[in-house]
Formats: structure tokens, C-alpha cells, sequence
């Protein structure tokens, strides 16, 4: 992601007016200010006070903020509290007021789309995850945040609390304050220990963090300990479709490319992170799994019992566990380059719906209540010394595993067969080049029906 900073034609066309009342030029048009390649030897000029305009009054406008949480700043940080008093100075200042909608999540897009389409947004600016933004852009109910802000991106504030978040479809329409984290490959540190495995941490920083590496190590894990002939201990869990995608990408392969509408199940660098994850689940039988379906989303939480050595969550699904953890970036896949370790499919941003009134002013008015103090050595410190109890988990996370997630945006797409292709590999042990071919035509179907 980078740093954004809003700008606002009405005060640039202000100042530009007093330039000219005030005899900015000589009469016929020309500039009196030497041209940039002359300007080292133009004659000093002495400063003066630049016109300062006069804040805008937005008379009394309501400014409605959504999302599936309150959004208003709890004030239980010091940041939080920052915040809290910026917006305050912000509502004097424009004479506006904020709203922070809640809206529950199974009534969140109903209530933005009829909204949207009624002519009249439920709020000016929307939290929206990017599986739903794609749709809402096609149908042209999203603004471009790029329209609201300059090229450099730099915001102008001491705190760089408000971002661009990552294109969709290749054009630049939410933003955020940054957040650090991401998907990492985490480990029972409790049951490394006692297993005597060799340590997630030192492999990576060693350069040996690949995926010959970790399967070995969950083969290690993945024993019978007390000799009673079933297995005690396994080497990995997790959601089979959330660790398609995660290998995938680790390996440069994608599932689906939104920007140029292909689909990437027959990618060669797909098909080989397929494979191995089909021999994880059906060769070597490192994977524990816990209900009767091995494709269950459920599967998501088998980590939480204790007697799995490794696996693949987000960082707040990590609360309340019985165990030490560690945290590492994904193994790096034969063709993965470690620049991009997982895939991001859980990406989110906020957003500006089309028909919101004067759309660019409440962007500005919005961004500047970020305009505070940096209260953290970096963003979600706080948040990550409440998850992990180890600073290395904490540095690696931020300086290793974010902004190294590609966007997925699979779940956009009607019917897109991610599911299906996973299913027929891991529960079904079919091919893994004659299913990607198998779901390619559905695929390419559910591409072209989306934004019909």
C-alpha cells in the first residue's frame, strides 16, 4: 500500500484567484516567475505571508461513516484519544458532524446496493470488503479515490494514518489507515519444543524456509508418541481452501486475475502448489483433520486443540489459545518468490459510493481527522503486543509478512469453482491437471458473468 495525501480544488482555486486579484501577472498573461531550468538563478525574492483561506463551512452537514462495527474510535489508546479530539477540532472547524453507522453484516451489502441504486447512499464513506468492491466498481457504484488525491501520495500529517489500499482491477478506489499483519504460516512453540523440531525461525532467517523444509518438518511432527498405533501429534491443519490459495501464491501461481480476467487453474506454478498440497493431505497424511469432511471451513479452528505442530490463520483468530505460538512467513514454493508469501483474500478498505454529494470535500474532511500525532512506533503495535508474546513474532510480522499478500478475489465471481477444484483434489484424490481443466470452462464462465 502507499501514503496518500487529499488535496482540494476549491482552496487551490481560491488561492489562485487572490494570486490573480493581487497581480499575480503583468498585464498579458505571461508568468512572472522564471521558468524551473532558471530558477537557481532567479533573484532572491522576499517572503511574504501567503492569503490563508477560510475553512469551509459545510453547514451543519452529517458525514455517516459505515462499516459491520462501530467505527468511532473507542478511546481506550492513546492514539484512539488523539483521534477522538482531532474529529471534535475537524466538526468545529468545517461545522459538520460524524456518524458512525453500524450496520449488521448480512444486511450490510443489501442495504448499500439499494441505497446506491435508490440514489441516495445509506453513508458518504463505506467499509467494504474487496470481494464486494469488485462487483459494486463493474456496476459503477464506487468512486475512484484517485480523483481525490495527488500522484506523490504523501499524506500530509505527522502519524501517515491514512492510505491507498491496493488497486482493484487495476484503478485505485479505497483507502485506510494501515494496519500491519497478514496470513503467516504459525507454529505450536510448546509442542516444538517438546517434539524436539527444529526451530520455524531460524530455517527462515537461514534462507532453508522452503517447502522441502516444511514438509519435512510435518512429517516429523506427525507421529504416533505413546505407541498405541494412532497418531498423537500431526504435522499441519487448516481450511483446504484457504491453503490452496496460500501455496498458490507462495508459489507465483494465482487463481483468478481480475484485471485481465483469466482464470489460473492450469497456470503450471498453480498446478504444482495443487499437487503438493494433495500430497500433503493424501500421500504423506501430514494434515490433521478433525471433522468428517476434509474440505470443512472448520478445519480453520483444528489448530486451537493443541496437537498440531503448524499451521495457516490470520492473526485475530490467535485470541484466547493454551499454548506458546511462534509466527513465520509461508514457505517460499519452488517457483514463489518471497516478495509475495500469501494470498489476500480477506483485503477490505473504505470506499465512496457514487451519488455521495460533494464526494471529494468529505474525503478531505475525513482525511484530516488522521491528522495526529504518532502514538505508536508503528501502525497496530498495540494490537500485535496483545496477540503475541514474543518480539520476534512481532517484527517478523511486520517487517516480513506485511504487504507481502497478493489479492485474491475469487469469491467476486458467481460460482467460481475454487471450491469445486479443491474439493475433487483433496476429498476425491483426482488429478490435479485433468480437474484444472475440468474447471477451467466454469471458470471462464463465472468471469464473463460477472458485472453483466
Amino acid at each position: 500500500m502507499r501514503k496518500m495525501k487529499g488535496f482540494t480544488i476549491l482552496v487551490l482555486g481560491l488561492m489562485l484567484l487572490l494570486t490573480a486579484c493581487g497581480g499575480g501577472n503583468n498585464g498579458n498573461n505571461e508568468a512572472t516567475t522564471p521558468p524551473a531550468s532558471d530558477a537557481t538563478n532567479a533573484p532572491a525574492v522576499e517572503a511574504t505571508e501567503a492569503p490563508t483561506a477560510e475553512p469551509i463551512d459545510m453547514g451543519g452537514r452529517v458525514i455517516k461513516a459505515a462499516a459491520w462495527w462501530d467505527l468511532k474510535p473507542a478511546g481506550n489508546t492513546a492514539s484512539e484519544k488523539a483521534r477522538l479530539d482531532k474529529i471534535a477540532e475537524v466538526e468545529k472547524k468545517y461545522n459538520v458532524k460524524f456518524e458512525f453507522v453500524n450496520v449488521p453484516f448480512e444486511e450490510y451489502m443489501p442495504k448499500f446496493t439499494a441505497s446506491v441504486l435508490g440514489g441516495e447512499p445509506f453513508a458518504d464513506i463505506v467499509q467494504m470488503e474487496y470481494k464486494s468492491a469488485l462487483p459494486a466498481i463493474l456496476k459503477g457504484q464506487l468512486l475512484k479515490v484517485s480523483e481525490f488525491t495527488t500522484a506523490a501520495n504523501n499524506i500530509n500529517n505527522e502519524a501517515n494514518l491514512l492510505w491507498k489500499t491496493a488497486p482493484i482491477a487495476g484503478e485505485e478506489y479505497g483507502f485506510d489507515n494501515p494496519g500491519t499483519g497478514g496470513v503467516g504460516l504459525h507454529y505450536n512453540r510448546d509442542l516444538f519444543q517438546k517434539l524436539g523440531l527444529p526451530d520455524p525461525k531460524e530455517l527462515y532467517e537461514s534462507g532453508q524456509w522452503n517447502w522441502d523444509k516444511f514438509l519435512e518438518v510435518a512429517k516429523q511432527a506427525t507421529k504416533d508418541n505413546d505407541n498405541d498405533g494412532k497418531i498423537d501429534t500431526y504435522g499441519f491443519s487448516g481450511w483446504a481452501l484457504d491453503v490452496f490459495r496460500n501455496f498458490t501464491y507462495a508459489n507465483g501461481g494465482f487463481v483468478v486475475d481480475e484485471s485481465a480476467k483469466t482464470q489460473g487453474f492450469t497456470d503450471p506454478k498453480t498446478i504444482e502448489a495443487a499437487e503438493f498440497v494433495n500430497r500433503m493431505y493424501n500421500v504423506d497424511k501430514v494434515v490433521r483433520i478433525k471433522g468428517s469432511n476434509k474440505t470443512a471451513w472448520d478445519e480453520y479452528n483444528t489448530f486451537k486443540d493443541g496437537d498440531v505442530a503448524m499451521f495457516i490463520t490470520a492473526a485475530w483468530n490467535l485470541g484466547g489459545l493454551t499454548f506458546d505460538l511462534g509466527v513465520v512467513p509461508m514457505p517460499t514454493g519452488p517457483q514463489g518468490d518471497p516478495s509475495i508469501t500469501f494470498a489476500d483474500n480477506a483485503a477490505s478498505g473504505k470506499f465512496i459510493p457514487k451519488g455521495v454529494k460533494d464526494a471529494q470535500l468529505v474525503y478531505q474532511v475525513w482525511e484530516e481527522t488522521f491528522d495526529i500525532p504518532q502514538t505508536e512506533d508503528f501502525p497496530s503495535q498495540e494490537w500485535l503486543e496483545g496477540i503475541y508474546t514474543h518480539e520476534d513474532d512481532i517484527l517478523i510480522t511486520r517487517d516480513h509478512i506485511n504487504g507481502t499478500g497478493k489479492v485474491l478475489l475469487d469469491d467476486s465471481f458467481p460460482e467460481f469453482p475454487t471450491g469445486l477444484f479443491v474439493e475433487d483434489i483433496i476429498v476425491g484424490n483426482q488429478s490435479v491437471t485433468a480437474t484444472a481443466e475440468k474447471v477451467k470452462p466454469l471458470a471462464e464462465a463465472s468471469i464473463g458473468k460477472l458485472g453483466q
